[in-house]
């Protein structure tokens, strides 16, 4: 009998033990302990039962990822800063192409590609390729003998089209074709999100409403059906007047309001089960701040209580939570990088390069 090892995260290590296949829920575990271990844990739920296919929260941009990993309002000529808001792409990103690259722990590598271009004055279309792979991992007999490896991964394809509706207002949609592979096992779906984004250029303030991961599995890995993690979220941003700073703030989550999670404390009681009013609500927000003085380079620095919180049952840092950005122009060539650590054993890293490719031919 075939056998499919799942995984198991303790602290900064990860171990193997093994099920049998025709375990009925084997496959939703596995999916959803890949993505809250190995798929960027600032932006995937760790204690709250989220479903499967969580990588679709990790965002593709260096800026978002490190202003807190979940931003939709943000409007900036970043092609790579609209993968988490359809809406926020415009005609004048056309001719952009951009490249992403995540490193994380457990030997997870995530990289993707982006090309967007004008479709006519108040329209813009983009494709895009995404690939998460998980390392290689173990598979073994119920008597414990290894044989072999596999190497799991996540695939995103997709298309976005987005225009200007009226006034301030833009709307955009993104469908995405989710092909997993899974050792002996392979699945696939479809996953769509519907943005709309208004934004006041006299006031620099912008309001965004996204609905995300509509969609569901065409083909499953088994008997059992996994579920998107369908979410709908709020975002605004503002600058105020000469002050070069920009400030944004992110709800999501909003498909339920109770977010409870087990605060270990210093680990020498029993963990305690927190569900406060007060941690809901901030467990449903994401702060961020970057600093805009000049078109040239920029600084961010985001908070994601959520992320602090769900790290509370492993060996949290003191950074846990925060994330830093960073990034420049030069010419037609934009870099950016962002940083966070959400425990001890995990810094992960994030590298954006983008460039126009108009302005080069």
């Amino acid at each position: 009998m075939k056998l499919l090892c799942r995984v198991a995260i303790k602290a900064t290590d990860r171990r193997f033990y093994c099920v049998e296949k025709h375990s009925s829920n084997i496959i939703t575990r596995v999916l959803s302990v890949l993505a809250v271990a190995c798929a960027g844990v600032p932006h995937v739920a760790a204690q709250d039962g989220s479903s499967a296919y969580s990588f679709l929260n990790v965002t593709s941009s260096s800026k978002i990822y490190g202003l807190g990993g979940v931003n939709i309002s943000l409007v900036d000529d970043d092609l790579m800063s609209t993968d988490c808001n359809p809406a926020l792409l415009g005609p004048e990103m056309s001719g952009q192409i951009g490249l992403n690259y995540m490193r994380y722990i457990c030997g997870s590598n995530f990289a993707g590609l982006r090309y967007a271009h004008a479709a006519g004055e108040h329209g813009a279309w983009s494709a895009s390729v995404r690939y998460f792979g998980y390392g290689s991992m173990k598979e073994a007999l119920p008597d414990g003998s290894i044989t072999g490896e596999f190497s799991p991964k996540d695939v995103a394809f997709g298309a976005t089209y987005s225009r200007d509706i009226a006034g301030s207002w833009r709307g955009g949609v993104s469908v995405r074709g989710l092909l997993s592979s899974y050792a002996d096992y392979s699945a696939f779906a479809l996953s769509t999100d519907i943005g709309v984004n208004y934004y006041d250029a006299d006031r620099d303030l912008s309001l965004s409403f996204v609905v995300a991961n509509l969609g569901g599995q065409v083909k499953r890995f088994n008997d059992s059906y996994d579920r998107l993690p369908l979410d709908v979220r709020l975002g605004w941003s503002q600058s105020f007047g000469s002050f070069p700073v920009r400030f944004s703030v992110t709800a999501w989550n909003l498909t339920k309001w109770k977010l409870p999670y087990l605060d270990s404390g210093d680990g020498t009681a029993a963990p305690e089960l927190k569900d406060s009013f007060k941690s809901n609500l901030f467990r449903h927000l994401v702060f961020g701040a970057d600093i805009i003085a000049s078109p040239n380079y920029y600084i961010g620095l985001g908070y994601n209580y959520k992320t602090r919180t769900d790290m509370s049952t492993y060996s949290r840092s003191f950074l846990s939570g925060f994330s830093l950005c960073g990034g420049f122009n030069v010419s037609s060539f934009s870099v950016g990088v962002a940083l966070a650590q959400p425990h001890t054993g995990a810094t992960t890293f994030m590298l954006n390069l983008t460039c126009n490719l108009s302005e080069l031919l």
